[in-house]
């Protein structure tokens, strides 16, 4: 997968799921399309949806303490109610709430990224047909797809003409750095027609990324919300709550810590991926002080240690350093995170290169250092001494470990 170049550096981003589904705080489409929420109830929250606070400026410069460099926003969920005036289909707020944001966020020198699904439960030609090779036992959604005998491919022509009319807006209004499709489970990619949307959007603007709910054109993977153990290989992005719900909940406070969403940031950076942290805003378009108070927090942390996140790629694999680390870009200066207070020295394992110095990132408190055994091939092992206590950081502690050369590791299995 290619990816541009900002993408790998931007480390953060803000994902921001907003709409109707604030008013009432239901769960996102899936609450009318499981039953859980009738219908017509979800659908009244349209007429209570206000955005009488939304101020995107105060959003981007939010963003941009929390460290991010690009953001993405709910453009059109599965529910189909579009937050532009959109001329393609029925539903939408009656405004354009996206130009504002994304004009504010290029004034603080960040990405503008779109989300947009591919379902659209509430369009009248959606379901009209369904995915080749579903099983015929499975029980058919009204909202998705319709039996086989009752597929009507002109109505799919009609939804893809209405899909492809609000891309072209999107696209040619807002100019997306990134666009982030969803959805994509319902139909197989060749009645999306992925190549064909890939080449609009690419036509109006060509440096696009794709997340790879594009399927073949997706630029990078998107794991959501469980944390992979095994980070993917290529270009990658977590994407991932501050509480349990994605858009705003008026009975969720089942936030993260700052701590625990340190510790989600520097695993998923360590594993060269972006963390993609989604806020709710409520329906007037605040966003509530739990999580504005978290992303300040990640945001602090970030600015006390940004020479080990940004400008860097990932670190070791694991088995050498009990703890995320990054790499600068050169590969000369090794950057471990240690979460907790160390009470006896910290070490690397496998390091072939010699260690000209380690210090504390932020106060440049130079630590000894010494290797211990080693026999032919296989290194010894590099240990460090422990941070004094007016060094640590409250939430995590880096390490600058500068190499000679490039890093190079031993990763065999010692003399047998």
């Amino acid at each position: 997968m290619a990816v541009q170049p900002w993408f790998e550096d931007a480390k953060l981003g803000i994902f921001v799921h907003w709409g109707i589904y604030a008013v009432d705080g239901v769960q996102e489409s899936w609450s009318f399309y499981d039953d859980i929420v009738p219908h017509d109830r979800y659908m009244s929250q349209l007429d209570r949806f206000t955005a009488a606070r939304y101020d995107p400026r105060d959003w981007a410069r939010l963003f941009a303490r929390a460290g991010a460099r690009y953001a993405v926003l709910t453009s059109r969920h599965h529910d189909g109610v579009a937050l532009w005036d959109t001329a393609y289909g029925d539903l939408n707020v009656g405004r354009d709430l996206i130009a504002g944001y994304a004009e504010a966020l290029r004034e603080q020198g960040l990405k503008v990224g779109l989300y947009y699904s591919h379902s659209d439960w509430n369009h009248p030609d959606y379901a009209s047909t369904r995915k080749p090779g579903r099983p015929p036992e499975l029980e058919d959604n009204r909202y998705s797809e319709v039996a086989a005998e009752f597929e009507d491919l002109a109505a799919w022509e009609r939804f893809l003409a209405y899909r492809d009319g609000q891309i072209r807006e999107l696209t040619r209004r807002y100019r997306p750095d990134l666009m982030w499709f969803d959805g994509e489970w319902d139909r197989s990619e060749e009645q999306w027609r992925i190549p064909e949307l890939a080449a609009l959007i690419r036509s109006e603007v060509p440096d696009v990324v794709f997340n790879a709910r594009m399927l073949s054109e997706g630029d990078y993977a998107t794991p959501e919300q469980g944390a992979p153990v095994i980070p993917p290989e290529g270009p990658w992005e977590l994407c991932l709550t501050i509480n349990d719900s994605w858009g705003h909940q008026h009975h969720d406070h089942h936030h993260k810590s700052v701590d625990q969403l340190i510790r989600y940031f520097t695993e998923t950076i360590g594993g060269g991926g972006n963390l993609l942290l989604s806020v709710g805003p409520r329906e007037d378009g605040t966003i509530t002080d739990e999580q504005a108070r978290r992303l300040e927090g990640l945001g602090d942390w970030i600015a006390r240690h940004a020479e080990a996140v940004y400008g860097t790629v990932r670190g070791l694999p694991p088995g050498h350093h009990y703890g995320p680390s990054t790499l600068s870009k050169d590969r000369r200066t090794l950057y471990l995170t240690l979460f907790d207070a160390p009470r006896a020295e910290i070490n690397v394992r496998g390091l072939l290169n010699k260690v000209r110095r380690v210090s504390v990132l932020g106060s440049g408190t130079e630590r000894p250092h010494q290797i211990t055994g080693g026999l032919h091939e296989t290194p010894g092992i590099l240990w460090i001494a422990p941070p004094p206590a007016a060094d640590l950081d409250p939430h995590a502690t880096v390490l600058a470990v500068e190499l000679e050369g490039e890093l190079e590791l031993y990763r065999g299995g010692g003399r047998f």
